[in-house]
């Protein structure tokens, strides 16, 4: 597999241009995917990172075409922040999803929260964005951040998955706003669709959609059941488990992976199988 060049406007298909920003790192793979939609008009998706380079590469592969809306999957700062130099440039609204900041972003795998992010719209699940040939509809996917949406492309049966589905790594869930319950729920909604392909923000391509979303959901279950086996065995805190859970790993990964056990202790806790004691986890009686 190769790597797209960055800075470089790639068509996938007649209605999809991909431009990748400069913004590599072991959370972001190659680095933030922005997606063109459209081809006498535009719809930009997840604009990306604050990168003079990177908007420069937007405004040449834009051209003369009106941008009709700028639309943003969250608002992590590897994903929104560039919308508002697009909108100065082009005059296009900011829509997509509902502004969230959290004073607490903890020890993550991704960017911070874009504080400034300030859309012009909200789009509600179900709802459309139309240009001149295509139609994107808003898809609400909770979980790795409560304000995530996936933008399905109602033309060629191409779903835009931002964070929520990647193509190269399972998706960072981070407590306080990252919610392991939502995020199931969320990849079991994907799953109940007929996408064609996925076009994540990270990542290549998916090109069977629904095999990679059963992978991921027996992926989270696997994480589970390895969480409940250490408590039974009395490995009951969090750096503890994640020493065992996830051997190799890189040293620079190891907050956002306590993160990840952490969401899952609290979706076991919901449901009434562990409980908390401090810092210590047990089963529940």
């Amino acid at each position: 597999m190769t790597d797209p060049a960055t800075g470089t406007a790639t068509p996938l298909e007649p209605l999809v241009t991909r431009v990748l920003a400069a913004n590599p790192s072991p959370f972001t793979y190659s680095g933030t995917q922005t997606y063109l939609v459209g081809t006498r008009d535009l719809a930009v998706i997840d604009p990306g990172p604050d990168l003079p380079e990177h908007i420069d590469a937007l405004m040449r592969a834009i051209g003369e075409r009106p941008v009709t809306a700028i639309l943003c999957t969250h608002t992590h700062r590897d994903h929104s922040p560039a919308s508002r130099a697009l909108k100065a440039a082009t005059g296009a609204p900011i829509i997509g999803c509902a502004p969230l900041a959290l004073a607490d972003d903890g020890p993550r795998a991704d960017a911070a929260f874009d504080r400034d992010y300030a859309p012009d719209g909200i789009l509600a699940d179900g709802d459309a964005v139309r240009g001149d040939g295509w139609t994107l509809h808003a898809v609400a996917t909770p979980g790795h951040t409560s304000n995530h949406l996936c933008f399905a492309l109602e033309e060629t049966g191409a779903l835009f998955t931002g964070d929520h589905v990647m193509g190269w790594s399972t998706t960072v869930v981070a407590p306080p706003d990252g919610d392991m319950s939502a995020y199931m729920d969320s990849l079991q909604r994907l799953l109940d669709r007929d996408d064609r392909v996925y076009y994540p923000a990270h990542g290549p391509a998916v090109t069977a959609p629904r095999r990679l979303v059963r992978g991921m959901m027996g992926h989270r279950r696997q994480r589970e059941g390895q969480i409940l086996r250490l408590l039974d065995q009395r490995i009951d805190q969090i750096p503890d488990m994640v020493e065992r859970m996830y051997v190799g790993l890189d040293p620079r990964l190891t907050g956002a992976a306590g993160r990840s056990v952490l969401a899952h202790l609290i979706d076991l806790s919901n449901r009434g199988l562990v409980r908390a004691q401090g810092e210590t986890w047990t089963r529940a009686a």
